[in-house]
């Protein structure tokens, strides 16, 4: 398999009162072209912070994180480069919606589309194309996302996310204020981009959530204490939650 991000003795370490916390400790990951690669383990396990690193939001303390086919190298970016690296590279979905509330639906898309790709013509068919396949109306465009509950608010900021095609969607516990019935919504999301090909990244802790994931790594202490390989995600997989369940319990969750 391709592998479109890794990393290299990656070190996260924060300073809180003079002490030292090693919150992330020499990881050596990859990750795959095409997969849906979920990030799991307890609490204060350092989740969010290595989704950051890894998308080039954070800055790790020492190690490497390298990109693409030329192995760049972001960890060695400065701020200007970094913002260029994700606006260029990477799609965010985070637990907060951060749509803009005075913009209708369509717009917040459009907008996110139009700063990499002047031709507006494109972008709409681009939204609208995506609309279609993540199930959000015609007549939803032109609403504003107050009108909207928090499950087709996030499927909007998904489709946001991915409008300019980015290489990783980057996803920080998206479905942690919705719903069972939101969270499912927005979960079929994820899948039917996967599926299209897009490769996803994101921090859960919730199982149901997990399930849809072809690969699972489990962080604790610093460190990827296990990695759990599965197939494609379909209608008919519920019983591999059990399995996801058992790899989970065997690590100590």
């Amino acid at each position: 398999m391709e592998a479109i991000l890794k990393t290299n003795k990656l070190c996260k370490t924060f300073s809180t009162g003079g002490v030292q916390q090693h919150v992330l400790k020499n990881l050596d990951i990859e990750i795959y072209k095409g997969d849906f690669t979920v990030i799991m383990g307890p609490s204060g396990s350092g989740k969010s912070t290595l989704l950051y690193a890894l998308s080039g939001m954070d800055t790790p303390s020492l190690g490497a994180v390298m990109f693409g086919e030329k192995q760049q190298n972001i960890a060695k970016s400065n701020q200007d480069q970094l913002a260029d690296f994700r606006s260029k590279n990477c799609g965010f979905v985070f637990q907060q919606i951060y749509l803009v509330d005075s913009m209708s639906v369509m717009d917040n898309v459009l907008l996110s589309g139009l700063l990499n790709n002047k031709n507006k013509k494109e972008v709409l068919k681009n939204a609208k194309d995506l609309f279609s396949l993540v199930g959000v109306p015609k007549e939803f465009f032109k609403k504003f996302p107050n009108q909207l509950s928090g499950g087709e608010a996030q499927r909007v900021a998904a489709v946001r996310a991915v409008i300019n095609n980015p290489k990783i969607l980057f996803c920080d516990e998206p479905t942690g204020q919705l719903n069972s019935e939101n969270s499912k919504a927005v979960l079929d999301v994820f899948t039917k981009l996967n599926n299209n090909g897009q490769s996803i990244v994101m921090v859960t802790h919730d199982i149901t959530s997990a399930i849809r994931a072809n690969r699972i790594l489990y962080l604790n202490d610093g460190n990827i204490k296990g990695e759990l390989k599965l197939d494609k995600y379909t209608a008919e997989s519920e019983p591999r939650k059990v399995t996801v369940k058992n790899f989970l319990t065997g690590l100590g969750w």
